[in-house]
């Protein structure tokens, strides 16, 4: 409950809490120096006895007054600010602010914050004295707030702002100006007259470059710390995104790999049983008339099984099986069309042209192309021959299976699994696949990879 809390509190929506706990510190290191009374005054020490001064007849009747360094020490009445609750009060309105910062596009609201903590700072040390204490703490404050919620250009203008509020607290309290009959710094009041000017000059040039030293510093140390965090958080976020894009990923590498699998299988079995069922016809329609040639047909049957089962066997074992099997694409392509002629008896011209330097991945995804083809031909088309065209032309490598078979409309027709397959092992590689077909006049597809694609 404890944790729910604090997850709900202010404190846990500040963008940077280290800061906030800086600035409570320095909002307390000026309450105590409100709250503190300023330590008393060692009393005279001796000094030699004066030298015999001549005076004037004139003046010697009129009473003269000792020099100020020798007059009797007086204890202030009051070392306490005179309004103590109201500083506080102000010192303490001024460190709530820093639970809610405000947000948003806008400049107007942070502005206004902004000029509010300025004014709680001058009225804390106005009605509290002890500026040259308390003062310098909640200018900080108020700077470091400032770099949360401005860029480069409000951090300048903040810090300008309150190094001339220094300044002009500074020329006041030197001026020995009172508010409300409360000096701005007790120690300047009291001492003003006992310094030389030269000391008392050096002494405010001092404070105005160290407190400006200390603003420079603390400005660009709080604009490192908000550089760091926010390129942290950038970092995290980023990472968060990677993770989200790992799982995208494995997941869109899971599907693909199932799709590749489907291929494979579809490619292989498929073409192997699509051959297995036509020999089992040949041996239906030829057991009544020839024995012979019917045991043929059902000999190559049973070894059309044996592939088909060889296949899924390597398929389940390895999913990386080489279609070529070490030959070259045009050896695979003459063993893969002699075969399809000898086992669907349609006839087939192809022109196969050589091609050494063909990628490995081409020459396999080009194979699969021809096998589904083919498959494709002689499970549905009806054909009696059939034209294969591959090529190597310009920078392209074409191939081109034509049949005479009875066609289809592809705008009325489904695209089965094996058009499909082929499609996308086409674009896979960068190339286009292009279909052509219309009723009783056959079917044509062609595939075009461009060779540059690696």
């Amino acid at each position: 409950m404890f944790a729910v809390m604090l997850r709900r509190s202010p404190l846990s929506r500040h963008p940077f809490r280290l800061l906030l706990y800086l600035e409570w510190i320095l909002v307390a290191i000026a309450t105590l120096a409100i709250l503190s009374p300023l330590p008393s005054r060692p009393p005279n020490r001796p000094r030699p006895a004066a030298q015999i001064r001549v005076v004037p007849a004139p003046f010697i009747e009129r009473a003269q007054s000792p020099p100020i360094h020798e007059r009797p020490f007086r204890r202030h009445r009051r070392n306490y600010p005179r309004y103590p609750i109201a500083a506080v009060t102000s010192i303490g309105i001024l460190g709530l602010l820093g639970l809610r910062l405000p947000t948003g596009s806008t400049r107007l609201p942070q502005g206004l914050y902004t000029l509010l903590g300025l004014e709680l700072s001058w009225l804390a040390v106005l009605i509290g004295s002890h500026a040259q204490t308390a003062f310098p703490p909640l200018l900080l404050v108020v700077v470091i707030r400032a770099c949360l919620m401005f860029r480069w250009r409000g951090r300048i203008i903040v810090t300008l702002l309150a190094y001339i509020s220094f300044l002009v607290m500074l020329g006041l309290a030197v001026a020995r100006v009172h508010f409300l009959g409360v000096p701005l710094t007790r120690l300047l009041h009291r001492e003003r007259f006992r310094l030389q000017p030269d000391f008392l000059d050096a002494v405010v040039l001092n404070s105005s470059l160290l407190f400006g030293f200390v603003l420079i510093f603390v400005t660009l140390l709080v604009s490192a710390l908000l550089t760091a965090k926010q390129s942290q958080d950038n970092l995290t976020q980023a990472n968060e995104r990677l993770r989200r894009y790992t799982l995208l990923i494995e997941n869109q590498a899971t599907l693909q790999e199932r799709q590749r699998i489907a291929r494979e299988m579809h490619d292989s079995v498929g073409h192997s049983l699509t051959a297995q069922s036509i020999q089992l016809e040949n041996v239906d329609l030829w057991m009544p008339q020839d024995q012979t040639k019917a045991l043929d047909h059902l000999q190559k049957a049973r070894q059309l099984g044996k592939n088909a089962l060889q296949d899924v066997r390597q398929s389940v074992a390895s999913l990386r099986v080489d279609p070529l099997q070490n030959r070259t694409l045009t050896q695979a392509l003459q063993q893969l069309t002699k075969a399809f002629e000898q086992n669907t008896g349609i006839k087939i011209i192809a022109q196969i042209a050589e091609t050494a330097t063909l990628p490995k991945e081409f020459a396999n995804a080009l194979f699969r192309l021809t096998q589904e083809a083919l498959t494709n031909v002689s499970k549905h088309s009806q054909a009696t021959e059939v034209q294969l065209h591959f090529r190597e032309q310009n920078a392209d490598y074409q191939l081109q299976i034509t049949d005479n078979g009875q066609g289809f409309d592809p705008t009325q027709h489904t695209v089965g699994f094996g058009l499909q397959s082929m499609q996308e092992r086409t674009e896979a590689l960068g190339g286009t696949f292009t279909l052509h077909s219309q009723p009783q006049q056959g079917c044509q597809i062609q595939a075009i990879i461009p060779r540059g694609i690696r």
